[in-house]
């Protein structure tokens, strides 16, 4: 790495428990030095966890070198900058010692009693107070979003575990998350399913949800006759015209069929444990004219083969806002819903969860969204902003998409009472195999056996970069081998297990104890934890789960390492052991609880 030069930083006595993560912390730091070192240039301090050479390295002397050089200025090369922002790095106590390599690089290496104390302040005041500072105060977030009347499958599976698990994170950053179901609750579907309730059951009322009975096979039995029979087709379109139109007795029929509907949504997301507020697309509806008329008023609708439209630069086909029959569509309800949640819900980053099939349709709503002067353009102002989370398919183990043997897509609920079952069954095998079985009270089977197999589906989806498909099994993802939920549960319990033998309060020695990082396996481990905050801020920036996943195994693995290497029970530095025991427990929790995962605390 070429010349080296070492210098100590005076520790300088300030709180340990400045707000932001680790890299935040250090890039204040690094922000000042760069003030001081060039002021007449601005820039973003570059600071990265330095995997070789130090703990942290900051790398911008290069990037300023190239703008400073042939300016009179004093620096001769990139490797004097380089010097110089170590040299004018404030004081702090978080640093212990700096080194300047090759052509700038600033290696920063931090001082074990701060990363100690780092961890001991978290023990002592709480997990949240490691949630990362995002520069945004309330997000939508737009998940799940199924089509009433419809079965929920594996691809909404995949939108409610992955926008769940953001919201989690955003809401362990302390943002203001509008959790919103998106549903499907008003489209044409709703003239054929509501002519067919009234022609089977004319006293539809009386009976109630019986008339309907399973939503699938009436939905499908409407579909039939709506495709085979041009009278039931004439009628069902004039049944949509009607319900829109506010006829009582439509509106009531379309009411009872979306809460038949929900209540079947809800024994997913109840298994799943996931919150959602319902605002579908009738609740929109009343807004588009508005919304249309304004972009009419900016420019940007055309009218083009009896359809009205926006043409996009970069896309062959327009967005189709009004269709020729004069109807709305998606681009339609899309629009009045950013507008809404731009305006009324004072929304600052809207993100929609959906198959990355759905990519152009959000690339053109997004570009007409800027070209009505709604979000800012590439280069303006960050927020308010919106993204696309796309996701790919989910694969049986024949690499087609996931169904059942009679190509009917797999029903949710049967798909997670499976994974329970199977999990219970292993667990009761292996407790009855090693005579523990006498331990365990039905209930905390009953919970285990939830807590195991539904974090199992979640991990092996969130696991994954999100925009890839991945194959769906059991067998791999009830697995108590490798990166899967199964094995880190162990990994948990086996912590608690090990503060469980201990005999010890480990309430009273957050408080009386101290933690020391002597071992080289004990630094590791202290060093990785305290990362946790930037890597929930990495995760949260670029939409990606799998990056707190990812933290999550490799924490697992370390903790292995400095278990086999450094004995806790017994040993002089037992209670400073333990105290790193419970400090990797407690991350890992969180974890979990950001993965939408419940922890269990024996196996």
């Amino acid at each position: 790495m070429g010349d080296e030069t070492s210098t100590s930083v005076a520790p300088q006595e300030q709180e340990s428990t400045v707000a932001g993560s680790v890299k935040q912390q250090l890039s204040g730091l690094v922000l000042m030095s760069l003030r001081a070192t060039v002021p007449e240039v601005e820039v973003e301090p570059m600071v990265e966890v330095s995997a070789k050479f130090a703990d942290y390295q900051c790398n911008n002397a290069m990037g300023l070198w190239s703008k400073v050089k042939g300016s009179g200025t004093s620096f001769k090369n990139p490797n004097a900058i380089g010097q110089a922002i170590a040299k004018n790095l404030p004081s702090s106590d978080i640093i212990e010692s700096t080194s300047v390599a090759g052509p700038g690089f600033v290696n920063i290496v931090l001082s074990n009693r701060w990363v100690a104390q780092r961890i001991q302040d978290m023990l002592v005041n709480g997990i949240k107070t490691w949630a990362p500072i995002l520069p945004v105060k309330r997000a939508v977030i737009d998940f799940s979003s199924p089509n009433i009347a419809k079965e929920m499958h594996v691809g909404h599976l995949r939108s409610t575990i992955i926008g769940d698990t953001l919201a989690r994170m955003f809401e362990f950053s302390n943002v203001d998350v509008l959790r919103r179901n998106h549903v499907g609750d008003w489209g044409t579907q709703f003239g054929m399913l509501i002519e067919y309730l009234f022609e089977k059951f004319p006293n539809w009322q009386e009976i109630g949800s019986q008339a309907i009975g399973d939503l699938q096979i009436f939905y499908k039995a409407s579909k039939h006759r709506f495709d085979n029979d041009p009278e039931f087709k004439a009628r069902a379109q004039q049944g949509v015209v009607r319900l829109q139109g506010g006829e009582e007795r439509y509106r009531e029929a379309w009411k009872k069929i979306c809460d038949i509907s929900r209540s079947e949504f809800d024994l997913v997301y109840k298994r799943l444990n996931v919150v959602l507020e319902e605002k579908g697309e009738s609740f929109y509806n009343p807004y588009i004219p508005q919304v249309l008329e304004e972009l009419s008023s900016k420019g940007l609708i055309k009218e083009s083969e009896g359809a009205r439209v926006i043409f996009i630069q970069g896309h062959q086909i327009p967005l189709i806002v009004v269709k020729s029959d004069g109807g709305f569509n998606y681009a339609s309800t899309d629009l009045a819903a950013l507008w809404y949640r731009l305006n009324v819900e004072q929304a600052e980053w809207i993100i929609y969860v959906t198959d990355v099939g759905q990519q152009q349709h959000f690339d053109m709503f997004f570009s007409a969204a800027k070209m009505a002067g709604w979000l800012p353009g590439p280069n303006e102002k960050k927020f308010p902003k919106t993204s696309h989370v796309g996701f790919g398919l989910v694969l049986g183990s024949d690499g087609k998409r996931f169904r059942t043997r009679s190509t009917e897509v797999v029903r949710l609920v049967e798909l997670l009472d499976e994974a329970k079952s199977r999990s219970k069954s292993e667990l009761l095998q292996r407790l009855t195999e090693n005579g523990k079985i006498v331990d365990w009270t039905d209930e905390e089977l009953e919970q285990t056996s939830e807590a195991v197999g539904y974090g199992a589906v979640k991990y092996a989806d969130l696991k994954n970069n999100r925009l890839t498909n991945y194959t769906f099994s059991f067998e791999q993802m009830l697995s108590d081998k490798g990166n899967t939920a199964v094995y880190l549960q162990y990994a948990h319990a086996r912590i608690c297990s090990i503060i469980r033998k201990s005999n010890k309060d480990v309430e009273d020695l957050k408080m009386t104890g101290a933690i020391s990082l002597d071992h080289p396996d004990e630094r590791v481990l202290g060093l990785y934890l305290i990362r946790f905050a930037e890597v929930v801020e990495e995760a949260c920036t670029n939409l990606l789960p799998n990056v707190v996943c990812e933290y999550l195994y490799n924490l697992s693995e370390m903790f292995t390492k400095f278990y086999t290497n450094c004995q806790v029970v017994g040993s002089p530095e037992e209670t400073s052991r333990l105290l790193l025991c419970q400090a990797t427990a407690v991350v890992m929790r969180q974890c979990f609880n950001l993965l939408g995962i419940t922890p269990v605390y024996k196996l």
